[in-house]
């Protein structure tokens, strides 16, 4: 591996901290991380680009997915697995993420996280698209993200862990051996540290989330800018199935100028029982899958967006009137608050529902210990790729997965230092030549956002995502010719980063979808309608290189290679 001596133009760090590992991100996976990495007695530093509780996590509604149920078995739950990510699933990654995905539930159980109970004080366990079992452990109804994220949050803070709030990482450091050595970051507003500063540490773990905003409807916050797929493609990483977004079925529907996050309706309330519907009260999905409605993401958001282009029409409808009042205040008052803040009554009427970007099944590639190609660089949560999700997340696997293989990083970490594999200080990085990616006006976030929905939305095609393509490349030409003529970028700031991480990860995804020319889980090519399991049961795998051309290749099976290929 080696770096690309890309970085964002920023100032000069003007501070510093050390620490032996930086978390850059603070929803399930992230503080799972820096709990373990505490908890082993490593000096941990946590990084959030917002407040502590301010990450995706806390906008999870349905819940968590593990065999925990009576006749329920991790064999169950990876065969589920299997058959939602189409195909690319790393069976591997799934089955450590089965198997030790009970127990990870348990010990955030004992960390303080509480689930809904039944009146005999079991589980009480939900179902959800894709599962054949009911196994999603909820809280709060339909609150399930906020309770882990409160749990989390307080055990981090009992803990005493220090942390920098509103702080968006910018780029990698590294070492002379081209090792990890800390990052580069920027804390908005007052507090002991403000402006650009840096973290030195010889571990740093990326669980900065997704990449929902490079859409224009989504349901992920407005932070999730993919800045940690940007960082680690500057810095060399490698990244695979960006292709695969997979697009939620049911958001309410705001409209059709309705821009950023929108209101999410959990798809277990389908798997309590509401139908989707058209105009004329048609269920439309009864007879595409032996599950109807609780049939894989994918396929319903497909089914969906069919029927209006049948129809003409913007949005279909999630029917739940039968549920009554009683079970809509109890089981999912948050989505019957967000309806009826918007103008909807679920209780007496149809919630217009339309698909929108929902998760990254991509991601900056990793092995089963959550190690990527750089050398002390770890991802882990929605950011990462570790071939759990295939082409396509199931259901409530996200938050598993996040609480798994932040638990892994943690020990594999904890062991390099015990093993003498971490080096006993913290070094330091090698000063950088001024090689600073060109900065977009922050104005450009909102024209990559309609390219993307446009061109590479819910339905692509060769046509759609070449124009997408040549319109990412008009932007960036735009910003590196100012840079060329005059020497200017934009003015360095939060804006410009984000919209500069955006356009980084925009084209990485188009690049990536234009290769894969078959229809296979959520990445579904209106040209190329079949699944192709002869030429293209394999990854896609995405490089920056030095000269800011990116590198795109195919992996040789449907394994991803490992990514320390000298010590397997």
């Amino acid at each position: 591996m080696t770096s690309t001596g890309i970085r964002l133009h920023a100032p000069a760090p003007g501070w510093a901290i050390s620490a032996d590992v930086v978390v850059v991100g603070s929803g399930v996976a992230g503080l799972t991380a820096a709990l373990r990495c505490e908890a082993a007695g490593l000096a941990t530093v946590v990084v959030t680009k917002a407040r502590l509780d301010d990450g995706s996590t806390r906008w999870a509604q349905g819940g968590i997915a593990a065999a925990l149920g009576e006749g329920d078995t991790p064999e169950q739950h990876l065969d589920d697995t299997l058959v939602a990510g189409a195909g690319l699933c790393d069976e591997e990654a799934v089955r450590i993420l089965v198997t030790e995905g009970p127990d990870a539930v348990r010990r955030l159980i004992e960390t303080g996280a509480h689930f809904d109970e039944s009146s005999e004080g079991e589980l009480e366990l939900t179902r959800e698209g894709g599962h054949h079992r009911r196994r999603i452990a909820h809280a709060g109804g339909d609150a399930t993200g906020a309770e882990i994220s409160r749990a989390l949050v307080e055990a981090v803070r009992a803990r005493g862990l220090r942390t920098v709030e509103n702080a968006l990482v910018l780029d990698l450091l590294t070492d002379a051996e081209g090792r990890t050595a800390g990052i580069t970051l920027h804390v908005m507003g007052v507090g002991q540290h403000d402006g650009v500063g840096a973290v030195h540490a010889p571990a740093v773990v990326l669980a900065t989330g997704g990449m929902g905003q490079v859409f224009s409807a989504t349901t992920n916050p407005s932070v999730s800018t993919g800045d940690g797929v940007a960082l680690a493609l500057r810095a060399g990483a490698e990244v695979s199935d960006l292709e695969f977004v997979q697009f939620h079925p049911t958001v309410l529907f705001l409209g059709p100028e309705a821009e950023g996050q929108q209101p999410l309706v959990s798809e277990a309330v389908r798997g309590e029982g509401a139908h989707l519907v058209d105009a004329d009260g048609v269920r439309f999905m009864v007879g595409q899958h032996e599950l109807a409605e609780l049939a894989p993401r994918d396929i319903v958001a497909k089914g969906i967006t069919r029927r209006m282009l049948e129809q003409g029409a913007e949005h279909m409808f999630l029917d739940a009137r039968h549920f009554g009042a009683e079970m809509w205040e109890h089981r999912f008052p948050t989505i019957l608050a967000a309806c009826r803040a918007h103008g909807i009554d679920p209780v007496t009427a149809p919630i217009p529902v339309a698909p929108a970007a929902h998760y990254a099944s991509g991601g900056v590639r990793t092995d089963p210990r959550g190690r990527t190609t750089v050398p002390g660089l770890y991802a882990c949560g929605e950011v990462a790729c570790t071939g759990v999700h295939g082409a396509n997340r199931l259901a409530s696997n996200s938050l598993l997965e996040g609480l798994v293989y932040a638990e892994r990083i943690a020990a594999d970490i904890a062991g390099a230092r015990a093993a003498d594999g971490l080096p006993a200080r913290v070094p330091q990085p090698v000063p950088h030549a001024e090689t600073g990616h060109p900065l977009l006006a922050p104005e450009a976030r909102f024209a990559i956002q309609r390219i993307m929905t446009e061109g590479a939305g819910v339905i692509r095609s060769e046509a759609s995502l070449t124009e997408a393509a040549e319109r990412i490349e008009r932007l960036r030409a735009e910003a590196r010719d100012a840079l060329l003529e005059n020497g200017k970028t934009a003015e360095p700031g939060v804006d410009t980063w984000e919209a500069t991480n955006l356009l980084c990860v925009a084209r990485a995804l188009v690049a990536a979808a234009r290769l894969r020319q078959e229809t296979r889980g959520c990445h579904w090519r209106e040209d190329r309608p079949d699944r192709d399991d002869t030429a293209w049961r394999r990854h896609i795998v995405v490089r920056l290189n030095p000269d800011r051309t990116l590198a795109v290749h195919t992996t040789d099976t449907a394994d991803l290679p490992p990514t320390r290929p000298q010590e397997q």
